[in-house]
């Protein structure tokens, strides 16, 4: 790996490190933004979901742009809008310019990250090199999630929930900085090879309000009039939407993508795994917190053997693994660990001992760092250089409805089985771990769906070359 490709893999990975940091910093904070700004209960939970639905909305119009305008173009802009949106935020007073400025974050985050994929493939296109460069990738995306988790109750504490936003501001400033130099320049396209106005104005529409009604779901209830109405008007958006692809001149989404069984079965696993993964990390903070009884910097801590595990896993065994044995068996053998671990959660009991009963899903979780990296090559396989950028939004678009619709609807079970309980006269901690047992018990299912699509879609790919190339991996 040359010194210009580490400069660029360190510049793409500390975008994606931003944006996961960002993405769990918030959520131990909330109670102090609360108190702080006065939000209600309803009201709060906006902090989020104007992030999501930002970010999952515009991902797959990103990508598209990043093929037409150029990627590094893309990627610079995404970054900028991302950090002043956070010194916005940091500085926020009310809760409207908190919850804007969240949204501009998603925004700046869905043109970043829609197009760090596809500008990674291009400049590792050997199989090796870009194995480890995948591995050393989804290693940062598991630094942040746990820096994030022990960090914002840090800052919470010692200083106050503004610096949570504040602190993208020293990562993102030199990283604007170093891509325009590091960064491969790519003209793209140009508009006329796919200015679909017509078919972005429907995706970016359908996607927002799909995510809206699915994030509002805990709210409304699945058989609210607020929810199937609205969710039926994001589905006939989304056809319309397939429909205009496969009789436009020139389409946003040209439909020739989902001919590969790899692009298509790897989206259609990753949907599948980050519902489950998504949502057992927050299921498991609330267990530990509400059950357990630990505080913020103690939930953080506790889980932080899950991230180091799958951070562990992706920089220094998946690039070996992928070369000696192929994408599709180092993702089967991931999926196999996750659905283990997941199933141990399905017995947890009320009094649970981290070490005996806790700490072993942990271990187990490290299945995602062969996961991740597996699912990203095979997601970015079938698309040639000039479909980079929008394979690249596609496959993060299908990773961000994957994790709303899984904390939806695992929420969702878990509140209700819980109601259920408390009504049957069982004890408050009884009753929440009754809750929590039922979600972990459909992320096993989605787990077990997911490894049937990586065993029978998915296609063997393993080559003569793939293996003398294991041969010679070097150490990253």
């Amino acid at each position: 790996m040359t010194k210009s490709q580490r400069t660029a893999l360190a510049v793409l990975s500390a975008a994606m490190l931003m944006t996961i940091l960002d993405g769990s910093i918030v959520t131990v904070a909330m109670p102090a933004i609360q108190e702080d700004l006065g939000f209600s209960p309803a009201g709060l939970s906006w902090t989020v979901n104007a992030y999501l639905i930002a970010f999952g909305g515009l991902l797959l119009l990103a990508g598209r742009l990043g093929d037409l305008i150029g990627r590094k173009t893309m990627f610079i802009t995404g970054t900028v809008v991302f950090t002043a949106a956070s010194v916005l935020a940091g500085v926020a007073t009310t809760p409207t310019v908190l919850v804007g400025a969240r949204f501009l974050q998603g925004v700046g985050s869905a043109i970043a990250a829609s197009v760090v994929l596809g500008i990674l493939v291009t400049i590792f296109t050997e199989p090796r090199q870009r194995a480890t460069a995948i591995g050393v990738f989804s290693f940062t995306g598991a630094a942040g999630a746990s820096i994030g988790q022990v960090l914002g109750g840090v800052l919470t504490d010692a200083l106050n929930w503004h610096w949570i936003f504040l602190i993208n501001v020293p990562i993102g400033v030199p990283t604007v900085l170093v891509a325009v130099r590091a960064l491969p320049a790519d003209r793209g396209l140009g508009w006329s090879a796919g200015a679909d106005v017509l078919g972005a104005a429907l995706v970016t529409v359908g996607l927002m309000l799909g995510i809206y009604t699915v994030v509002e779901v805990e709210r409304y209830g699945w058989v609210s009039a607020h929810t199937l109405g609205l969710g039926a008007l994001a589905a006939a958006l989304l056809a319309a939407f397939v429909l205009r692809q496969a009789t436009a001149t020139n389409p946003l989404l040209p439909l020739r993508i989902f001919r590969s069984r790899t692009v298509s079965g790897a989206n259609v696993v990753q949907m599948l795994t980050l519902a489950a993964m998504f949502a057992f990390q927050i299921i498991v903070a609330l267990y530990l917190q509400k059950v357990l009884g630990y505080n913020a910097v103690q939930t953080g801590l506790a889980m932080l053997p899950a991230a180091v595990a799958i951070g562990g896993v992706s920089l220094f065994a998946s690039a070996r693994l992928i070369t000696r044995f192929g994408e599709r068996a180092v993702l089967i053998a991931g999926l196999s660990l996750l659905l283990a671990g997941m199933s141990w959660l399905t017995r947890l009991p009320v009094d649970a001992g981290y070490l005996t009963d806790v700490l072993p899903v942990m271990v187990a979780v490290s299945g995602g760092g062969l996961v991740l990296p597996a699912l990203t090559a095979l997601g970015m396989s079938g698309a040639d250089a000039d479909d980079a950028g929008l394979a690249s939004g596609l496959f993060n678009t299908t990773q961000q409805v994957g994790m709303a619709i899984g904390v939806a609807v695992l929420s969702t079970l878990a509140a209700a089985r819980t109601g259920t309980e408390l009504v049957a006269g069982a004890s408050d901690a009884a009753a929440l771990t009754s809750g929590y047992r039922l979600a972990f018990t459909v992320a096993a299912g989605l787990l077990a769906a997911a490894l049937v699509v990586g065993v029978t879609v998915l296609r063997k790919r393993h080559t003569s070359e793939e293996v003398t190339a294991a041969q010679a991996v070097p150490a990253f």
